[in-house]
C-alpha cells in the first residue's frame, strides 16, 4: 500500500491544526500520521540514527461531542431491549479510485466496513385520492441491484463506528471536542515572524488555542466562509462559489415486522422481491432506505430512513421543523401506504443545513456552469488550507481525495 510522504527535513515536527472532526479532518490526520511515520523511518534507516523520530503535533478542533459525519440515531425499546436505528446522514459510500480502495481495505478486512448489495426500486407514490382507497398502492418498478461492480459500503454496527475507530487509531493527534474555533484574524506577518509561528487560534470566548504552523479548515463551506471572512485568506472568493444545499431526513420505526405497511412488506406486488432502497418519483421525497435489512442489522427493530429532495429542503430550510415533519410524514404515507393499523410508532425529523454540494462557475460568456469542483484552497503565505468534501463531489470519497491533496501540499512545503 502506498501513501503520500512528508519530508522530515522540510517539516521536522510541525504543529498542525485541523478545524472540524468530520471524515475529511479524520482522513487528513490519518494520512499525516502515516506520512510522517513512513518518511521518518526512512530517514532513520539512511542515517542509522536510532533516536526516536520526531512526530507531528496535530490538534483537531471539533465543535460537537463526537467525530465523523456518518451520523446515526437510535432508540431502545424498553420491552425487547432492541434498537430502532437510523443512518440519518450519509447512508453509504463508494470507492471508485484505487487509492481509496486501498485506504479502506484494513477496515473491510476487520468487517467494520461491509458491502451493501441492496435491491433498488423506482417508487411512484399513490396520489392523495388513491391513498384513501385501500385497494390502491404505490407503483414499484425494479431498478437495479448494487453489487461488486460498483460496490456501496456501510460502516457496522453503526455508520458512526468508522469515524470513531479512525479517531481511536490516531497516535499523534489530540481531538478537542466541544471547541468552536473563532473566525481567523487578519494575518500579522511581523508577529508571526517574532514568535516563529504562523497562526494563533482562539475559541469563541477569546481564549487562545495555541500557535500553529499550518491551519487546515475542513468545515462545510458556509462555516468556512465565516471562519475566513476577515482573515485575508487568499482564496476567499472561491469558498463562496460552492453552495451547500439542505436536506431534511425523516426517521420512522415500527414495533414489529408484522406491523409494517404492505409496501415495505412487499405483499402487494409479488413480482418484486424484497427491496432495500427506493428512488422516489413525483414526490418531495428523494430516497427511502430500509435500515433493518442492511448487513449486520438483522437485530434491529423495523427502521426506515427517508431523505427529502435537496431542492425542496433548501426552499424550506428555515421553516418550522414541526411543519416540515408533518409534510414529510404525509408524503411518506403516500409512498408507503400505511393506515391506522400500521402507522409508525417512532417518528423523528432532522434538518441538515449543509448536505449536498452545488458549485457554480461562470464561463467565458458569463453563463453559469455547475459541478466544476476546485479542489482544496491553499494560501501558501499564511499556510492555511481550506478543504472538505464540498471542494469536490460532496461525497465520502471526496473527503479522502481532499485529505490526500492536503498531504501533497504539505509535502512540497519548504
Amino acid at each position: 500500500m502506498t501513501h503520500q510522504s512528508l519530508h522530515a527535513t522540510d517539516i521536522a515536527s510541525p504543529k498542525i491544526a485541523i478545524i472540524g472532526g468530520g471524515l475529511t479532518g479524520l482522513f487528513t490526520a490519518t494520512l499525516l500520521e502515516r506520512a510522517f511515520t513512513q518518511n521518518q523511518t526512512q530517514e532513520q534507516n539512511r542515517s542509522h540514527n536510532q533516536d526516536k523520530p520526531s512526530s507531528p503535533h496535530i490538534t483537531v478542533f471539533e465543535k460537537s461531542r463526537s467525530v465523523g459525519r456518518l451520523a446515526t440515531r437510535y432508540r431502545t425499546d424498553s420491552h425487547t431491549g432492541k434498537n430502532w436505528q437510523w443512518a440519518f446522514g450519509a447512508q453509504f459510500f463508494t470507492a471508485k479510485t484505487n487509492s481509496f480502495q486501498q485506504f479502506i481495505t484494513p477496515w473491510l478486512d476487520t468487517g467494520l466496513l461491509q458491502q451493501w448489495r441492496a435491491q433498488v426500486i423506482d417508487l411512484t407514490p399513490a396520489t392523495a385520492t388513491e391513498t384513501s382507497d385501500a385497494t390502491q398502492s404505490s407503483d414499484r418498478q425494479k431498478k437495479e441491484q448494487w453489487n461488486t461492480t460498483q460496490a456501496r459500503y456501510i460502516s457496522t454496527p453503526k455508520m458512526t463506528s468508522w469515524g470513531r475507530t479512525l479517531a481511536e487509531e490516531l497516535t499523534h493527534t489530540t481531538i478537542k471536542f466541544k471547541t468552536r474555533v473563532a473566525p481567523l484574524a487578519e494575518y500579522n506577518h511581523h508577529l508571526a515572524d517574532n514568535v516563529d509561528k504562523k497562526t494563533e487560534l482562539f475559541d469563541e470566548d477569546g481564549a487562545s488555542l495555541g500557535h500553529f504552523d499550518w491551519v487546515i479548515c475542513t468545515a462545510p463551506n458556509g462555516q468556512a466562509i465565516e471562519l475566513m471572512a476577515d482573515s485575508g485568506f487568499g482564496e476567499q472568493t472561491k469558498i463562496t462559489e460552492a453552495q451547500m444545499l439542505a436536506c431534511y431526513t425523516l426517521m420512522l420505526g415500527w414495533d414489529d415486522i408484522t406491523q409494517l405497511p404492505e409496501t415495505l412488506n412487499n405483499l402487494s406486488n409479488p413480482s418484486i422481491s424484497q427491496w432495500d432502497v427506493a428512488y422516489l418519483n413525483e414526490s418531495i421525497l428523494d430516497r427511502i432506505f430500509i435500515e433493518h435489512q442492511k448487513p449486520a442489522h438483522a437485530e434491529l427493530l423495523p427502521s426506515v430512513t427517508i431523505h427529502a429532495r435537496n431542492d425542496w429542503s433548501e426552499a424550506h430550510v428555515d421553516d418550522d421543523i414541526e411543519s416540515i415533519q408533518a409534510q414529510l410524514l404525509q408524503a411518506a404515507q403516500q409512498a408507503l401506504n400505511w393506515n391506522n393499523a400500521n402507522t409508525p410508532s417512532q417518528i423523528d425529523c432532522h434538518r441538515w443545513r449543509y448536505a449536498a454540494t452545488l458549485v457554480e462557475h461562470k464561463n467565458k460568456d458569463n453563463n453559469s456552469t455547475n459541478n466544476q469542483k476546485s479542489g482544496i484552497l491553499v494560501d501558501k503565505q499564511r499556510q492555511w488550507i481550506v478543504s472538505g468534501d464540498w471542494c469536490a463531489q460532496g461525497n465520502i470519497e471526496s473527503c479522502y481525495q481532499m485529505a490526500k491533496q492536503t498531504i501533497e501540499v504539505l509535502n512540497k512545503a519548504r
